[in-house]
C-alpha cells in the first residue's frame, strides 16, 4: 500500500465519519481514529514476516486534523497586494536568498529583475534548485527568511510588472 492509497482511506474515513478503523493487510496495519478527544491519525508499517530480506523500522505518521482557517487580511492590504505578481515555491525545501554563505544575494527589494534570473536556491533532498523568474518587474517584497522551510505553493516574492 502506497503514500497516495493510505491517503484516499484518510480521507474517506474522515467524510464517513466513522470514530475509528482497522485495517490489517499482509504488510500493513493501518488504525485511523477521529472524533473530538483525539483529532489524530495513526498509521503504522509493519514489515512482512515471509519477507525476511526487507527489515523495514517501522514507521509512524502522524497527522493532525485540518485547522481552521487563518481570519482573513485587511481588505485595504489585498488591494495594495493585488496589483503585484506573486511568484511561488514550486517545491517543498529550504529557501536561500543567496548561492553561498559568502556570496552575494540573488536579489533585493526595489531591484529590477528580467525574466529567467535567479531570485532565490531551494535546497531539497540535497538537491540545490535555482528558481528562476517567470516575469519581469521590481521586487517588491521578500515574503521569506533566508534558510527557512518553504511548502509548496508558498509565497515567496511580490513582484511589480509596471
Amino acid at each position: 500500500m502506497d503514500l497516495k492509497e493510505i491517503q484516499n482511506l484518510i480521507k474517506f474515513v474522515a467524510k464517513s465519519g466513522a470514530s475509528e478503523v482497522k485495517l490489517e493487510m499482509d504488510d500493513v496495519k493501518i488504525t485511523i481514529r477521529t472524533g473530538s478527544d483525539s483529532d489524530t491519525t495513526i498509521v503504522h508499517q509493519v514489515p512482512a514476516a515471509q519477507i525476511p530480506q526487507q527489515i523495514v523500522p517501522a514507521p509512524v505518521v502522524e497527522a493532525s486534523a485540518p485547522a481552521t482557517p487563518a481570519p482573513a487580511a485587511p481588505a485595504a492590504a489585498a488591494t495594495e497586494d493585488s496589483k503585484y505578481i506573486t511568484i511561488k515555491s514550486p517545491i517543498i525545501g529550504t529557501f536561500y536568498r543567496k548561492p553561498a554563505p559568502d556570496k552575494p544575494l540573488f536579489v533585493e527589494v526595489g531591484q529590477t529583475i528580467a525574466e529567467g534570473d535567479v531570485l532565490c536556491i531551494i535546497e531539497a533532498m540535497k538537491l540545490f534548485n535555482e528558481i528562476e523568474s517567470e516575469v519581469s518587474g521590481k521586487v517588491v517584497k521578500i515574503l521569506v527568511d533566508d534558510s527557512s522551510p518553504v511548502e509548496f505553493d508558498q509565497p515567496l516574492f511580490l513582484v511589480d510588472p509596471s
